[in-house]
């Protein structure tokens, strides 16, 4: 059962130039329990993409449904389904971890007595219950990452949106993220959409890719498959079907430049 679908969805920017289309036209489909990798080289309009799917940019063009809500005429029925971790941490570095996440259940309408106990179970299930008292500033980058995601699935979210979350992660980091994106969808069936500048993390996790460039779908399927047809054999590496698709390299956000 689908639970993202998107039909010619589209944006244009107005500037001082005239218009510019980040998004002609994106056709997609996610399926209840998925993770979806979606991959594009900069400025191929997948930071655009999940930003309208996320309801934080209103589309120019087409229809999208998320979670069963019209993403055009209930926004704030989407925000209610879903779970946001951006590309960076939010969180007040002053601020205990345990207070982040009171803080967070309070927003959605809990009661203390409730935003207390879900803090305690997130902090249990994502490994962050010793960390409960210490100061946000004083965390790893790893543990970090962690929080960011405990406080996107505070409302207990249909789609969980992550956008680059490994980004400046060390192996072990990364790793252990990995598993916890794995266990999120085996122990609570969740879907993840997932947006990401590294292929091997993507070819690791990845149900299927949806590949963008210069605002349109430009190739999708799994892993093995996109590989056979593009790549030439299914032991191509991902970074080489990804370059005969796009025509260019995936490139790490650190060392690119900004993209729509």
């Amino acid at each position: 059962m689908a639970v993202i679908t998107t039909s010619g969805l589209a944006r244009t920017f107005e500037t001082k130039r005239g218009p510019v289309e980040a998004v002609r036209g994106i056709d997609l489909t996610v399926e209840r329990g998925e993770i979806l990798g979606f991959l594009g080289p900069n400025g191929a309009g997948k930071t655009t993409t999940l930003r309208m799917l996320t309801t934080l940019l209103p589309p120019t063009g087409g229809t999208a449904t998320v979670a069963g809500r019209d993403l055009a005429r209930d926004p704030a029925g989407v925000r209610r389904k879903i779970g946001y971790v951006a590309q960076s941490s939010g969180v007040d570095p002053a601020v205990p971890v345990r207070e982040e996440l009171v803080t967070q259940g309070r927003l959605y309408r809990l009661s203390r007595p409730e935003a207390l106990a879900r803090a305690e179970e997130l902090a249990g299930e994502l490994d962050l219950t010793e960390l409960l008292d210490r100061p946000c500033a004083t965390l790893s980058g790893g543990q970090r990452r962690r929080l960011d995601i405990a406080l996107g699935l505070t409302h207990r979210p249909e789609i969980l949106f992550l956008d680059e979350p490994t980004t400046g992660l060390d192996p072990g980091s990364r790793a252990e993220l990995w598993e916890l994106i794995r266990r999120l969808r085996s122990e609570h069936g969740m879907t993840v959409f997932l947006t990401t500048h590294y292929l091997d993390e993507a070819d690791a996790l990845s149900d299927r890719l949806v590949i963008v460039d210069r605002g349109e779908v430009v190739a999708e399927g799994t892993s093995a498959a996109l590989k056979a047809e593009y790549g030439g054999s299914p032991d191509a590496t991902l970074q080489d079907t990804f370059i005969a698709v796009t025509g260019r390299r995936a490139a790490p956000r650190d060392t690119a430049p900004l993209a729509v």
